[in-house]
């Protein structure tokens, strides 16, 4: 009777400890499950299953008016269909950025599968920016607002870990076509230096990348003036570079590339429109590769990403039928799937511009090209790049604004292509 009495506890004891280990081993597989979804900046920038867009969902002429969070998560729900998981913002004067934050965190909360991360934008610029009536812009000075806006995106990183993974100081802040409002390299300098001591001293999580969003000539690729210590300095104290390129915006100042060649001339329209739209491609890949040069020539070994590119559908001024004729859907469409191509395979990060159309950018001249860079337009229909998308049923039961997402020209290709014309070979600009 005691022999059996000391097996039963042996083998309760066996039991219970298997049992421990089987428990130990789930602990150990949550763990590392949790492990794996806590993704860094440097595990999405580049990588192509972490596809990017610039966002604003504003509807309205005036940014005064703001879009709800009701309206916000449907442009998620209609961007995560996409397989877009990351966006860019602009600034955080006004409730957009933190409510964009808010939405991504509420549709988290409603579907664990959900997966979306923010590059927040900080606006910077100098004393009297936008002709605020005293005095001309000092553009070596910066405005009062400046560390208003750095204070707050740092108090909304520290409140959404897990959502922004992106700081970038300033947007297109130290190109000086920005006559406006553009800021001395030293002043994006002084932020960002402040970010990573932050990064640090523990404030903020120490793989949060930090960045500055701006042109490729402001990044050493163009002009040498831009060549300067200030400029080295803050290309070494930052995470990655984040560049723009806009061959689009060049057809007008800089047509040259755009211009039909002479051994092209024989071609039909739309040879020559698809051809032309090659060179747009090169155009993108020469800017890149300029900074990449120049960075090699100072010492820097850090990513290269493409903060902002885009492609207009409507143009009354520079780029419509009486300028440079760059503008349409199809142009739109091959733009974007051969950036999405090259970026793609090159493990590029492209933040394109932009995922809707957002008519304040030109409020008073509703066919200005500003108004028109989305995918989708404000009658919730995708143009011409996305048409495949429709047709694959990706936005079956989402919706924007009440309306479902439907195609631009009611899927027509004949009809799209009427609006399309020749780049403008003897176009002379103002």
């Amino acid at each position: 009777m005691k022999g059996i009495l000391k097996l039963t506890v042996y083998v309760f004891a066996m039991l219970l400890v298997i049992s421990c280990k089987d428990e130990k081993k789930e602990e150990d597989n949550d763990t590392t499950v949790k492990e794996e979804q806590t993704v860094s900046a440097k595990d999405i920038l580049g990588n192509p299953e972490y596809l990017a867009i610039s966002y604003g969902g504003y509807r309205e002429k005036q940014r005064e008016v703001q879009p709800s969070i009701l309206e916000l998560k449907e442009d998620m729900k209609i961007l995560s269909a996409m397989g877009v998981k990351v966006l860019r913002t602009y600034n955080v004067h006004f409730a957009h950025a933190e409510n964009v934050l808010k939405a991504i965190t509420e549709l988290k909360k409603e579907d664990t599968d959900f997966e979306m991360y923010v590059m927040l934008g900080i606006w910077i610029d100098c004393e009297n920016a936008f002709d605020t009536g005293n005095g001309d812009p000092n553009h070596n000075a910066e405005s009062e607002r400046n560390p208003v806006e750095v204070n707050t995106a740092v108090e909304l990183a520290k409140q959404y870990p897990d959502v922004v993974k992106i700081l970038a100081v300033g947007n297109e802040a130290m190109v000086r076509w920005a006559t406006s409002y553009f800021v001395e390299p030293w002043i994006i300098l002084k932020w960002v230096k402040h970010l990573q001591d932050l990064k640090k001293s523990g404030e903020l999580p120490k793989d949060l990348w930090i960045t500055s969003s701006d042109d490729f000539a402001s990044w050493g690729g163009g002009d040498p003036s831009y060549h300067t210590e200030d400029l080295e300095k803050i290309a070494h104290a930052v995470d990655y570079i984040s560049m723009h390129t806009y061959p689009y915006h060049n057809s007008h100042y800089n047509s040259e590339f755009w211009k039909v060649p002479e051994n092209e001339m024989h071609l039909s329209n739309k040879e020559k429109i698809d051809a032309a739209m090659l060179r747009a491609l090169e155009f993108s890949k020469s800017q890149y590769d300029s900074v990449s040069n120049y960075m090699k020539s100072i010492g820097v070994n850090k990513p290269i990403h493409i903060g902002e590119t885009g492609w207009a559908t409507v143009s009354n001024g520079h780029y419509g039928e009486k300028g440079s004729r760059a503008t349409d859907e199809y142009k739109q469409g091959l733009y974007y799937k051969y950036l999405r191509e090259w970026t793609n395979t090159e493990n590029i990060s492209c933040f394109y511009f932009e995922a809707f159309d957002e008519q304040w950018k030109d409020g008073h001249n509703a066919l200005g090209s500003e108004n028109h860079f989305g995918l989708i337009n404000l009658q919730s229909q995708a143009k011409y790049p996305l048409w495949n998308l429709v047709d694959e049923d990706i936005f079956d039961g989402l919706t924007r604004d009440g309306k479902p997402i439907t195609k631009t020209y009611n899927g027509n290709l004949d009809a799209l292509m009427k609006d399309v014309l020749v780049p403008n070979t003897d176009y002379q600009k103002n």
